[in-house]
């Protein structure tokens, strides 16, 4: 029998009781405390603390904190990448981050989601899809990326704008729902 935790790893809709989930979550939770309590004098342990909650964390890259998470170890940030306070990474999904991103404060990834009928939605069914963030995206304030959605390489998303769609490389994206308004490469 597939457990909840199987489940949910393999996209699959899932009921979050499951004990292995729960000490996951835990984890999580205490290690985002030990690294959003940090010292910022002790750059090597605020550190140590993001490599051991994150499921990869790139070279040259810096998170401020507070950063919330679900899993933490779904989480995977490419190197030199920054990214800002208040940062929220529902990872139920696996949220994939490049290189050299910048993302702003405010930011929420959100790979959960839940089901539409409410008959499901009572009895606690939720499932989750990835998000991929490409190399060099530009992510600005308060900007929220729903599950599913891919961002391209070199684009910008403007801030306070609502990704509901996979968007291509190199644009530069505004509002809600999110939607390409020009190219990278024309002037405003």
């Amino acid at each position: 029998m597939t457990s909840m935790k199987d489940r949910m790893l393999a996209g699959e809709r899932y009921i979050a009781d499951d004990p292995a989930i729960i000490a996951d979550l835990e984890r999580a939770a205490m290690l985002s405390e030990r690294f959003n309590s940090s010292s910022a004098d002790d750059p090597a342990g605020r550190l140590a603390a993001l490599r051991e909650l994150l499921g990869s964390l790139g070279d040259d890259a810096w998170i401020r904190p507070p950063l919330y998470c679900d899993y933490g170890y779904q989480t995977h940030i490419g190197p030199r990448t920054f990214v800002n306070f208040n940062a929220v990474f529902l990872d139920v999904a696996r949220i994939s981050i490049g290189a050299d991103v910048q993302i702003g404060p405010n930011v929420q990834l959100l790979t959960a989601t839940h089901p539409v009928e409410p008959e499901a939605r009572r009895a606690k069914w939720e499932s989750a899809l990835p998000i991929t963030i490409g190399d060099n995206v530009w992510l600005g304030g308060g900007v929220i990326v729903l599950a599913g959605v891919a961002i391209g390489e070199n684009t910008v998303v403007g801030a306070g704008a609502v990704v509901t769609r996979d968007l291509p490389p190199g644009v530069v994206a505004v509002g809600n729902p999110a939607r390409p308004v020009r190219s990278v490469h024309e002037s405003s």
